[in-house]
């Protein structure tokens, strides 16, 4: 028997990682195969078996691992993106949930043939959209900012709330019945009460576990261990107060976690997202197992028409009202009515809810499951194959997005970044020394203290405003390794690295570079190095930078060109194979001043001229 349940988990685990790698490799949604791979393990082949191989844990285990992935979730919000959009995002998860519901339920009550109480709670089920599947699909469009924000706080606030309204529903079914229960107020006031409970529980438990981690009560090889304790106990107390509070609770306490500045979370940011793709591979393997395959193919007219509606009415209508009285644009409404697709949460809500029906002696509960099923698999194929095309068609792609993500934020780095972001770009910059993205703040850059290389940089980013990235560290391997993976999104023609550092070598090892050649073969990060602290400057030069460099040139003094900007405002960037020179007229970035060759002007960077801005 224990051996039987050690292979279980083991096929759940394998399967899941598998089904992600393969979705990774060949950048297709991975909630899809992982579905095919639960189906193929449970109803198909027999090989596990959810409800003999976990028992009364399994929904448990089920409820924790949606809190954690949607903590998670949190710590990827951030609340600058709210700008502009805030009301958007609140109408859409308050009136636009309401619409959603009612009309799912109406669909449900009609096409689908459910009996009221059921068709209200599938309704409030069907609520949620799925982060997990709309996040992968923005890194890949790569929208406006704008559509991106709403997207991306919505799939993720929404979650807790729909799944508190279908408790609520569920509560009043099995309580007495509609009619007694599942009144406009009740459902309102038993929301807000639920929302509120988990606000306030999250928001102490992030405020507690920020003030340990400030005064380095914690070590740092438990700060994690630590965190994960602490959404586990939010998450259950807040349940004890106010039953399904916990999830808003973990909500809370993620987004707090992620935009406060007192305490580093890197530790904790890297250990989630680990841990966040293990769980969520488990989940959808094991409730995909349970599934009545044989009923969940039997795909009759009803169930195509149910899609439809979801799929052509209740989110347009949705979108609508949410964003009637906004300043959005016509064709980002549009691509926002078309964007909802149904996740782990609609599927782990339902599955715990059919259980319990059936054994209230609900006739049609399994249904739920199905048709739930059904929704995720049919909405992620829609709006998988539907989002690249429509957004091209309605130009809000970015295209050729000028904004330039820098791997380091040490001292000259920083010079560098606030040239770029002087002459009218946005620049990032990501390191995991906490010192140097404290300085880059306090300078004005936006910085991010985590590894290049952690999964949750992706959601911090703003990927659809970045379009080259720069490698300037002094670990050769991080900048092969970054260029190497920002490659898949920027493409290989936007990767820069400095060349590597060899002793007793000058020539360019070009074997070992993911990217281009920055600047060219002698600027390496040793060279910089030395000279920032000779006293060279990273500078702009405006109006006529031509003339500029051929007087530093004929004074003996050391200029290299970084960067030009083009007389269609885009930024260019100097390289081995491809050295910059400025145009008349056009602005240049250059390196200027001292110790970076023995012909530089000693203290140059002291008596830059007028025409350097």
């Amino acid at each position: 028997m224990q051996q039987t349940i050690i292979l279980g988990l083991a096929i759940i685990v394998v399967l899941g990682i598998f089904a992600q790698w393969l979705a990774w490799r060949f950048k297709i949604p991975a909630i899809l195969l992982l579905l095919i791979f639960g189906f193929v393990a449970g109803p198909v082949t027999g090989m596990i078996h959810p409800d003999e191989l976990f028992g009364e844990l399994l929904f448990p285990f089920v409820s924790v691992s949606v809190a954690i992935i949607l903590f998670e979730g949190g710590l990827s919000l951030r609340l600058d993106e709210l700008r502009g959009v805030r009301n958007v995002v609140r109408l859409l998860i308050s009136l636009g949930a309401l619409v959603t519901w009612a009309v799912i339920a109406i669909a449900s009550y009609y096409i689908l043939g459910l009996g009221l109480e059921l068709a209200v709670l599938l309704g409030a089920v069907l609520v949620v959209t799925g982060p997990t599947v709309v996040i992968p699909l923005l890194r890949q469009v790569r929208p406006t900012r704008q559509i991106s924000s709403v997207l991306k706080w919505e799939g993720i606030l929404i979650d807790p709330i729909g799944a508190t309204l279908a408790v609520l529903v569920f509560e009043g079914i099995i309580d007495g019945g509609a009619e007694h229960q599942l009144t406009v107020l009740s459902i309102l006031s038993g929301i807000v009460a639920t929302l509120l409970v988990g606000t306030v529980v999250g928001a102490a438990f992030a405020y507690v576990l920020v003030q340990f981690l400030k005064r380095n009560w914690i070590a740092s090889f438990l700060e994690t261990a630590v965190a994960l304790m602490a959404v586990l106990a939010a998450f259950a107390l807040s349940n004890e107060l106010r039953t399904e509070s916990g999830l808003m609770a973990v909500t809370v306490m993620g987004i707090i976690l992620a935009n406060q500045k007192q305490a580093n979370i890197s530790h904790i940011t890297s250990f989630k997202e680990e841990l966040g793709v293990l769980l969520l591979s488990a989940l959808f393997i094991v409730l995909a197992a349970r599934v009545n395959l044989p009923a969940l193919l039997e795909v009759v007219w009803q169930e195509v028409a149910f899609l439809l509606v979801i799929i052509l009415i209740a989110r347009p209508l949705s979108v609508f009202v949410s964003t009637i009285f906004s300043k959005m644009l016509g064709k980002e409404k549009l691509f926002l009515a078309t964007m909802a697709p149904r996740g782990i949460v609609a599927v782990s809500i339902a599955s715990l809810f059919a259980i319990e029906l059936e054994g209230a002696g609900f006739v049609g509960a399994e249904q739920l499951v199905n048709v739930t099923f059904m929704v995720v698999v049919g909405t992620v194929v829609v709006y998988s194959l539907l989002a690249k095309p429509l957004a091209l068609r309605l130009d809000i792609v970015q295209k050729q997005p000028q904004g330039t993500l820098i791997v380091g934020a040490h001292h000259w780095a920083r010079q560098i970044a606030l040239a770029i972001q002087k002459a009218g770009f946005d620049v990032w910059l990501v390191d995991t020394n906490g010192r140097h993205i404290e300085n880059a703040i306090d300078s004005g850059l936006p910085g991010f203290h985590d590894s290049i290389m952690a999964d949750g940089i992706l959601d911090d980013l703003p990927m659809e405003c970045i379009g080259r990235l720069l490698a300037l560290t002094d670990n050769n391997e991080l900048n092969t390794l970054a260029g190497v993976r920002f490659g898949e999104w920027l493409g290989e023609d936007h990767i820069y690295q400095l060349i590597p550092t060899r002793k007793g070598s000058h020539q360019p090892i070009t074997t070992e570079l993911r990217g281009r050649i920055l600047f060219g073969e002698e600027m390496s990060f040793t060279v910089l190095e030395r000279g920032y602290f000779a006293g060279a400057q990273v500078v702009i030069i405006k109006q006529d930078a031509l003339n500029t460099l051929k007087a530093f040139e004929d004074e003996g003094v050391y200029s290299k060109v970084l960067f030009v900007i083009s007389d269609n405002g885009r930024l260019l960037v100097s390289t081995f194979e491809n050295p910059l020179m400025p145009q008349a007229g056009q602005t240049a970035i250059c390196l200027v001043g001292t110790g970076v060759e023995r012909k530089t002007t000693a203290g140059f960077a002291d008596e830059i001229p007028a025409s350097i801005i």
